[in-house]
């Protein structure tokens, strides 16, 4: 097989303007198809954007009423925050994830520069329940104390709840979307992307634990320490920026199956 040119190791937030924006395509297209590979996709629903690297206030989102495993680097729809599809584009764009989104795009905050939000069954579960996450499993401490939650407000359809969600998010990097799903934000895909699986798989464990028996939670004071002993190493291991490691690997794994989110 024709070895692929490496989307990974790379920021596109730090490269020339023409080649930042497919480089940042490809890494978005591939994140739409680990997401259909881990089985997290709602039907077509569901929302993973990153903001486009230079001035303008525009970013990236999946062509509504696409598979995930259709999105490729090229069919990626560029819109800004009032919604308006910037280039030419065959397809239309999800209303509702134009909200969610464009509510922490709109801040360009560098913190927040790719946001993913999934309908996971697991997601939803934990996000329908009154304790929400709780310290359970390793992964999980990842989030003790830094997990933001949103109040169900119906479908996401009033531009006004953007304000709401953003102060809610805080400096935060991850929320529960109550009675809805799971958001998550990074300074890159790679970031936001394991930032996502280690939720997604803590909500996983946190189900099957409690169905097998009464939940052992984590002290807060070990939970704590937990926590920024998972970050501390995410940090040191990694080689332009957290992620960069297994998102590369997911990368590779991709380019055997099917490398056609590249186009």
């Amino acid at each position: 097989m024709q070895q692929q040119a490496s989307v990974t190791g790379i920021d596109p937030y730090k490269m020339a303007p023409d080649q930042a924006e497919r480089m940042l395509r490809v890494q978005l297209a591939a994140a739409y198809r680990l997401v259909d590979h881990f089985g997290w996709t709602e039907l077509i629903y569901g929302h993973l954007t990153a903001r486009v690297p230079g001035p303008e206030p525009h970013f990236l989102i999946n062509p509504y009423g696409l598979n995930y495993d259709e999105v490729t680097a090229s069919n990626l729809v560029k819109i800004d925050l009032d919604g308006n599809v910037v280039d030419d584009s065959n397809y239309p764009v999800n209303y509702a994830g134009f909200v969610i989104h464009s509510a922490i795009h709109m801040a360009n905050s560098a913190e927040h520069k790719v946001v993913m939000h999934t309908h996971t069954r697991a997601g939803m579960a934990i996000a329908a329940t009154e304790e929400g996450l709780k310290p359970v499993s390793m992964g999980s401490t990842g989030f003790f104390e830094r997990l933001a939650t949103h109040d169900y407000e119906g479908p996401s359809l009033e531009l006004d709840e953007r304000e709401r969600l953003l102060a809610h998010l805080g400096d935060n990097k991850a929320m529960i979307l109550w009675n809805h799903g799971l958001l998550v934000t990074g300074r890159s895909v790679p970031e936001a992307f394991l930032r996502l699986y280690r939720l997604e798989r803590a909500c996983q464990v946190q189900l099957d634990a409690a169905a097998a028996g009464t939940l052992r939670v984590i002290p807060d004071d070990i939970a704590r320490k937990s926590g920024q002993g998972i970050d501390a190493f995410s940090a040191k291991e990694s080689q332009n920026g957290v992620g960069d490691l297994e998102f590369a690997a997911l990368v590779r794994k991709l380019d055997r199956i099917d490398p056609s989110y590249r186009h």
